[in-house]
C-alpha cells in the first residue's frame, strides 16, 4: 500500500491564492445556508410570542450570537463580492492569471471595507442591540 503510484501532478502542485478564494466562496455559501436556518428560527420565535422572542434575542445579543451574526455578515459580503467576480468570469472577463489575482485582491478589499461598514452599522450604530 505504501508504494502506490501517485498522480504526476501531485509532486508539482502548489497552493494558489485564487484556489483559497474559491474554497472560501464555497464555505461562505454553506455559512449563508446555515444562516437561513437561523433566520427561520428567528421568524418562528417572533411568531411564537414574546417569551420565545426574548429567548432568541438573549442568545443573539450575547457574545456567541454576535460572533455568529458577524461571521454571517462578513460571509455575505465576501460571497456577494466574489459572486460578482464569478459573473464577470462567466462573461469571459478577467480569466488570465494576473487578472484573476488582481480581482481576488479586490474581492478581499471589498470584503474588508464592506464587512467593516456593515458590522459598524449593525453593532456600533445600535441596530442589533
Amino acid at each position: 500500500m505504501a508504494n502506490r503510484p501517485l498522480s504526476p501532478h501531485i509532486s508539482v502542485y502548489r497552493f494558489a491564492y485564487t484556489m483559497a478564494l474559491s474554497i472560501l466562496h464555497r464555505g461562505t455559501g454553506l455559512l449563508l445556508s446555515a444562516g437561513l436556518i437561523v433566520l427561520v428560527v428567528f421568524l418562528a420565535s417572533v411568531a411564537k410570542g414574546e417569551e420565545a422572542y426574548a429567548a432568541f434575542h438573549g442568545f443573539a445579543s450575547g457574545v456567541a450570537g454576535r460572533l455568529l451574526i458577524a461571521a454571517f455578515l462578513i460571509g455575505f459580503c465576501y460571497h456577494l463580492a466574489n459572486g460578482i467576480r464569478h459573473l464577470f468570469w462567466d462573461m469571459g472577463f478577467g480569466m488570465e492569471r494576473a487578472q484573476a489575482r488582481r480581482s481576488g485582491a479586490i474581492v478581499v478589499a471589498v470584503t474588508v471595507l464592506g464587512g467593516g461598514l456593515v458590522l459598524w452599522r449593525v453593532f456600533a450604530a445600535g441596530v442589533a442591540s
